[in-house]
């Protein structure tokens, strides 16, 4: 084979790499809180060419990644419908889900099912009433400040402490753990009371318990939480009953995985 044929080969692979970049680029271009773009917006976003992105748009229409309203492009339901087939996600959701229920009705305040995804929380599950805390499915946020993110970091690997270690930490708040050593100190608190808490450090207002939740194997799949305004807020009560409600969603899990 010669060199210009070998190469002729590998552009396909090459042009279809550069597609899939262009279209993984088109729909991170969407920020949580944006309902739809225009496709100026979009191109802006992305920095690519408009012609390109008009080219790659009306494909995602076709297959119902993306959908059209006017002028304005919204993501599609086919995305929301992909994204419930992921195994992991779906069963902890499934079975975390009617014990989070319960942990609602018994504390009347916001509940959060949450995982790991890079050096931030993603929140898959939340259960609260009208006008509660202004979180969301599929929702980011921080690792180091929020009640989630600090079980996760507390009962995970060393390298992932060391990872949101190695970058400043950020302030949602004038509460706030900016400083390494003070998250550190929260984290080993975590630990030793088997939950942690986060006091105003990611809203005014509010503050939040969690543990994690721990499969067979000893790995933390997750994490549960109750956020409620500090005023009323009950963290031994609340720590209590996320640990009830942590083992019954944890042998859900299990029964549902090997089904």
């Amino acid at each position: 084979m010669t060199m210009t044929s070998a190469a002729r080969q590998d552009q396909p692979d090459t042009e279809a790499k550069s597609v899939l970049a262009k279209v993984q680029r088109i729909l991170e271009a969407f920020g949580p809180d944006d309902e739809h773009l225009s496709l100026t917006e979009i191109a802006r976003r992305t920095g690519l060419a408009k012609a390109s992105v008009h080219r790659l748009a009306q494909e995602l229409l076709q297959w119902g990644l993306l959908e059209r309203r006017g002028s304005s492009y919204w993501l599609g339901m086919r995305l929301f419908e992909i994204g419930q087939r992921v195994p992991r996600q779906r069963i902890l959701r499934d079975a975390a889900r009617p014990y989070m229920e319960d942990l609602h009705h018994a504390t009347n305040e916001t509940v959060h099912l949450a995982v790991l995804d890079g050096l931030e929380v993603l929140y898959l599950e939340k259960v609260s009433g009208h006008g509660r805390v202004p979180s969301r499915v599929a929702g980011r946020m921080p690792l180091h400040c929020t009640a989630t993110g600090k079980v996760l970091l507390a009962f995970g690997p060393q390298r992932l402490v060391d990872e949101v270690l190695a970058s400043p930490l950020r302030r949602l708040t004038p509460y706030t753990v900016a400083a390494p050593g003070l998250l550190l100190q929260e984290l080993a608190r975590a630990r030793e009371l088997g939950y942690a808490v986060e006091n105003e450090q990611t809203r005014a207002g509010f503050m939040s318990v969690a543990i994690p939740l721990t499969g067979t194997t000893g790995v933390v799949t997750g994490a549960l939480s109750v956020t409620a305004p500090v005023y009323r807020a009950e963290v031994q009560q609340f720590a209590g009953l996320l640990n009830m409600v942590g083992r019954r969603i944890m042998k859900s899990v299990a029964a549902l995985s090997q089904g």
